[in-house]
């Protein structure tokens, strides 16, 4: 985010303590964050890791008793329930320890006594709630209430089904489910049950699913009716095993099955079934197409299977449906099946084995269906994106006209699945740096978007429109104003990523003169202004103009911002850079060593980000032959890049492999054969991943190239904050 966005970012995250060994997957907390990102977490105080306890925190107070009897008077008042002074005093009374202060337990008190209110006596409730000290022995109290209002004990017996069913159950159950699994269980009493479960605050409705509304409530249910121990739940859990499993047998792969199933072996700790069920190619195609592709992977490694052993069981599955497959109806069910696996593989990063299953998903909708049936059209999309994130353009370039192509005989060129199409071959130009023929594709795709947004009467998009054109039309006024200079800047950009330097020049121009009449000369904004236009005269190869306007951007910056800000770090970044090209070495060293201090104050020491920063300045050494101060530069690039992504990583490889070359000129032949072959190896093995080309020897991870090839364009030049 923090690399994507220029502004402030806040990320805030509800309840972490909830998440399943968060201390292990929310590592990435305790590593110092970027200068621009804050995180704010919720956390209970008893399940708060140790480690966490010491970042700046606030603490929220228990309720005090002007807040309780807000809170109780309410749901009396919404019963015409009237307490006394002596029984409010009574509850605020009790409503002082850690337990029966919060929120939810005093809501649940005033919500007991006003339901008993009418009908009861409050004096005789007040005692029994007064016993209880806590939320879940209250919760007990409730659901005994709700117990004595029934009329037999079959529908007694009923309400410990429901509750426990549901419980056990992994997001919750259907009514009809609950009618199914219990077929005596009638409309009538069902309503009757959840009206006084949901007034309670037991139960509430999630997605068409009845589920517990607090986890207080789940811990009371099985203090209730669960006091037996383990076996009483996996009881419960075999009844919905055997339900769900029947609707498999019936062939009814729903994303209800689909959902609890693998979640119920899991529970059960039956590997052997939950494999199975992971091989029910419907199941994995259910969860995948519904986005739970890390619920998957999960429940993959659970049973001790890595992504290549997934891979080639998932393919052999697919083979042995593939035997038993006849007719159009069950072979375009097969091609989606294909399909539905290719995707999940290039999700995980094996591009060269998804490609099989795209591919053959590809010949059967041709044969089944037709070559121009628009199915045959996503098929080719589908893999033409694999070759992009293959960087095999040429091939990616092919399958998207196709795709093209067919969409516009099938659909007419008028359609969003047409405009999908183009937007696809756009981002490939783009990533080509064919930035003219991205241009008009896109503009191809948003005047099919404008239509089909007018067709469906998108006041939304005519507004966004309107207003784009109000800015145009100040703009061509002259007005100055902060925003009109940013918006003048944002044009240059776009021109300037179109390749249209001569246009983007006049207006970055117009943007830097605005914003230092209006603004000042020494605003930050006006240093924006100049670090683009110095990244235009860069691109022009005008480096003198280039190195005047970064050192005033430079200069601005010192001033302005903070010494490890993001802005300033990216103008010393390019600063750096063009000293390099232009071979003014000993001026580019202080900006290498400002650039790596400015990481380790953002990022902490021992941060990826730094260790690109070293092998940036090591490099510089090298081509400056101070090949004494570029090796511990290397040496502890090395360290940081291993400790972060293991020793296999690419980048630990580059740096193998500059370490080796600074061997080798060192003459330290047999340590550069031992490097070299190191590095060798890793690059064996990502090859094997997903080919590609070796890199050059002395490769940085960025600022040694030049900027148009080593950066994308998005992050040459700086766009306003939003």
């Amino acid at each position: 985010l923090s690399a994507r966005h220029q502004g402030s970012i806040i990320i805030i995250i509800d309840s972490i303590d909830q998440i399943q060994q968060a201390e292990k997957h929310m590592k990435w907390l305790i590593d110092p964050l970027p200068v621009n990102v804050r995180v704010i977490v919720s956390v209970n105080v008893e399940t708060c890791p140790q480690a966490w306890r010491l970042w700046p925190t606030l603490h929220l107070d228990p309720l005090n008793s002007k807040d309780v009897k807000s809170l109780i008077s309410a749901e009396c008042n919404s019963a015409n329930v009237k307490l006394t002074k002596e029984q409010e005093k009574k509850l605020e009374r009790h409503c002082r320890s850690a337990t029966t202060c919060n929120a939810l337990y005093v809501t649940l008190l005033g919500k007991t006594i006003a339901c008993v209110g009418n009908t009861g006596n409050i004096d005789e409730i007040l005692q029994q709630c007064c016993q209880c000290q806590d939320t879940v022995s209250l919760y007990r109290l409730v659901l005994r209430s709700i117990q004595e209002s029934l009329q037999s004990d079959k529908e007694k017996g009923l309400l410990r089904e429901i509750l426990c069913v549901i419980g056990v159950s992994h997001n919750g159950m259907s009514e009809s489910e609950l009618m199914e699994l219990y077929p005596e269980l009638t409309s009538a009493v069902l309503a009757s049950l959840l009206h006084s479960l949901h007034k309670m605050c037991l139960l509430t409705y999630g997605c068409g699913l009845l589920k517990f509304q607090h986890h207080q409530a789940w811990e009371m249910v099985k203090l209730e009716y669960m006091e037996a121990g383990e076996h009483v739940i996996s009881a419960y859990r075999q009844k919905l095993v055997e339900y769900f499993t029947m609707q498999l047998s019936q062939d009814r792969v729903t994303w209800r099955s689909a959902d609890e199933l693998p979640w119920l072996f899991q529970q059960q700790g039956d590997k052997q079934k939950l494999h199975k069920c992971l091989l029910n190619l419907f199941v994995s195609q259910n969860l995948y197409k519904r986005g739970h592709f890390a619920e998957l992977l999960n429940y993959w490694q659970l049973v001790g299977k890595d992504k290549s052993s997934m891979a080639a069981e998932y393919f052999d599955s697919l083979k042995e449906y593939e035997k038993s497959s006849e007719g159009e109806e069950s072979m375009i069910c097969l091609a989606d099946l294909y399909e539905t696996l290719g995707r999940f593989l290039k999700d995980l990063g094996l591009l060269s084995q998804a490609v099989a299953p795209l591919q053959r998903s590809l010949e059967i909708r041709e044969t089944a269906l037709d070559p121009d049936h628009p199915r045959v059209a996503q098929s080719l999309h589908q893999l033409a994106g694999v070759y992009v994130q293959w960087k095999k353009f040429g091939n990616a370039e092919q399958l998207y006209k196709q795709a093209l192509e067919i969409s516009e005989n099938a659909y007419g060129a008028e359609h969003p699945r047409v405009a999908r199409e183009l937007d696809a071959l756009a981002t490939l130009y783009q990533k080509q740096n064919k930035y003219e023929q991205a241009e008009q594709l896109r503009k191809k795709s948003f005047k099919i978007r404008q239509k089909a947004a007018r067709q469906k009467g998108s006041l939304r998009g005519f507004a966004l429109l309107r207003q784009r054109a109000l800015q145009l039309e100040e703009l061509t006024l002259g007005k100055d104003t902060p925003d009109n200079a940013r918006t003048l800047n944002e044009l240059g950009v776009l021109y300037y990523l179109q390749n249209n330097l001569e246009t983007a020049e006049l207006f970055l121009k117009r943007s830097l003169e605005m914003r230092e009449r209006v603004l000042g000369c020494d605003h930050p904004d006006c240093a924006q202004s100049l670090n683009n236009l110095a990244a235009l005269y860069n691109e022009k190869k005008h480096y003198d103009k280039a190195e005047e306007l970064y050192e005033k951007a430079l200069d601005i910056r010192r001033r302005a911002l903070a010494p490890d800000h993001p802005s300033l770090a990216y103008t010393v970044k390019h600063l750096a850079v063009l000293y390099k090209k232009m071979g003014k070495l000993d001026k580019a060293v202080p900006l290498y060593e400002l650039a790596v201090e400015i990481r380790q104050k953002s990022f902490g020491p021992k941060h990826p980000s730094v260790a690109t920063a070293l092998v940036n300045l090591a490099v510089l050494y090298c081509q400056m032959k101070k090949q004494i101060e570029a090796l511990p530069l290397y040496e502890r690039a090395l360290k940081i890049y291993e400790d972060s992504f293991g020793h296999m990583h690419p980048r630990v490889g580059e740096t193998l492999k500059n370490l080796a070359v600074l061997s080798y000129e060192r003459g330290d032949f047999e340590k550069a054969a031992e490097l070299y072959k190191r590095a060798m190896e890793i690059k064996e093995a990502e090859t094997l991943l997903i080919g590609g080309k070796a890199t050059s020897r002395h490769s940085s991870s960025g600022d040694t190239f030049s900027l148009k090839s080593a950066l994308s364009p998005n992050t040459l030049l700086e766009h306003g904050q939003r």
